[in-house]
């Protein structure tokens, strides 16, 4: 443990944030996909009007999880998040698993938000199809503005965080504008019945494509009800899990003790409450059998006669879901960097440029295979990866905290978790439950990164280790 916390001697990274940087910087990747996107998705798909009780019951998991998080942030303020958590409580070659896989769930969250952005940036400016969106054979839209981002966040995180609150700003006041105008369209009949009466899908999926725990328990598909409303929990979770990522910035926080926590907590609470009221307004403005799975907000405004904010809305689309890559952006090269400076990673990847202070090595390299998943693979077969691996990632953080307070019951807490063991097991099952009702192809793939993941490190990371070389070093040494 005294080593993790050692370990900035290899590359420090500048503090320069503040408390309202992190909450900016939280508010800025989860405030995206979420509402402008799965909310409409989920509730045509699975839920319909209880979408707003999936985002409860997510925000709800999120918050147990964010808890977590905070205590261990606070307590280990070092770049790598849960990657750091694991080495310091479980070891080493959890510490890779988990790594890898805040490497897959950041890079995959990127690139579906990048493909989104293209498609808003299309309907928004009229550009070409064969180019944007959905529907285009290479996403040039998706590629450039990950290059565009990539350049920010290696020129320095003061400057990330200061054209992610510029974006914030236009972002939630478009989500302010939609709660005050779409609350006077609400109809009651589009909000009954609430949870809608569990139903047979109309066009049945084979078994690779069930939620793993109908597949597992032999039940028929089904969608709607209690099953769907969770279902939906699961896949719209991924929306809340930006609040992970300040947590790699504890070494570039001017006071992690108190800036940390305000910025975890802040974040998740304001955006738990935009998430249910904009659910709760586009479902109660469109019957959920009619909504419009691409635009569903900027759609739901066109029905009712208020095109000049459905234009702001798609406004507010592509700004939003800029600040969301950015942020990722910059968490994926704060993994690598932790990982590089470890030496699971080449050492290349574990230094900071000397003038701006960033993990530049790392950022590019993650912004290449974010491009190229963007450019080639479409959002339907790389969304479902990302709550999975977000999912996973807070499993591991939930089990740390207690293991952490058995073995270090010494080490400084600024922010403890309220009723410890028992709310981090709780947040443990909870987070697995929702696992369970993503559908099997997904764990396939999951399981299919964790296999390659798992042979990088037995023949790389697990000889090229830091910790590695100490041991053999010191056996080394004459007695």
């Amino acid at each position: 443990m005294d080593e993790v916390l050692k370990r900035q001697d290899s590359g420090e990274l500048k503090r320069r944030l503040h408390g309202r940087d992190l909450i900016g910087f939280g508010v800025g990747i989860i405030i995206g996909t979420g509402i402008f996107t799965l909310a409409g998705v989920e509730a045509k798909s699975h839920a319909g009007p209880s979408v707003t009780l999936s985002f409860v019951l997510g925000a709800v998991v999120a918050g147990m999880a964010a808890l977590c998080y905070a205590e261990l942030a606070s307590s280990v303020p070092t770049a790598g998040s849960a990657y750091t958590y694991a080495f310091a409580t479980l070891g080493e070659t959890f510490a890779w698993i988990i790594g890898w896989d805040l490497l897959l769930e950041f890079a995959l969250g990127a690139a579906v938000v990048s493909r989104g952005w293209s498609g808003y940036l299309a309907n928004l400016m009229g550009l070409s199809p064969e180019w944007f969106g959905e529907d285009a054979k290479v996403n040039i839209g998706a590629v450039a503005i990950i290059a565009v981002l990539t350049v920010i966040a290696v020129l320095g995180i003061k400057e990330s965080a200061r054209v992610t609150n510029l974006l914030v700003l236009v972002k939630v006041a478009v989500c302010v504008l939609i709660l005050a105008v779409g609350v006077f369209y609400i109809r009651g009949e589009n909000l009954t019945p609430f949870i809608p009466p569990a139903q047979a899908p109309t066009e049945t999926a084979g078994t690779l494509h069930q939620p793993i725990v109908q597949a597992a328990l032999g039940l028929e598909q089904s969608v709607y009800g209690i099953a769907g409303m969770v279902t939906a929990a699961a896949v719209v979770f991924f929306a809340y899990t930006g609040f992970e990522a300040l947590a790699n910035l504890g070494e570039e926080t001017v006071n992690p003790k108190r800036d940390l926590r305000v910025g975890i907590l802040g974040a998740l609470g304001v955006c738990a409450l935009l998430y249910i009221g904009v659910s709760l307004v586009l479902t109660g403005m469109v019957p959920f059998t009619e909504i419009d799975a691409g635009a569903p907000l900027a759609d739901a405004f066109d029905r009712v006669g208020q095109h000049w904010v459905g234009a702001l809305i798609s406004l507010g689309a592509v700004t939003g879901l800029t600040s969301v890559m950015m942020v990722e952006l910059v968490t994926i090269g704060r993994i690598g960097f932790a990982m590089g400076r470890d030496g699971l990673l080449p050492k290349k990847f574990g230094t900071a440029h000397p003038r701006w202070g960033t993990p530049h090595r790392m950022t590019i390299a993650g912004a290449v295979l974010i491009a190229a998943l963007a450019a080639f693979v479409p959002i339907s077969e790389l969304a479902d990866m990302v709550s999975i691996g977000a999912l996973s990632a807070m499993i591991i953080v939930a089990v740390a905290v207690p293991v952490l307070r058995k073995r270090r019951p010494d080490l400084e807490r600024p922010f403890t978790v309220p009723f410890s063991p028992y709310l981090p097991i709780v947040a443990a099952l909870a987070c697995f439950y929702l696992m369970l009702n993503l559908d099997v192809m997904t764990w396939l793939r999951f399981a299919a990164w964790l296999g390659l993941g798992m042979l990088i490190y037995l023949f790389y990371g697990r000889t090229h280790s830091r910790f590695a070389k100490d041991e053999l070093s010191s056996k080394d040494r004459p007695s």
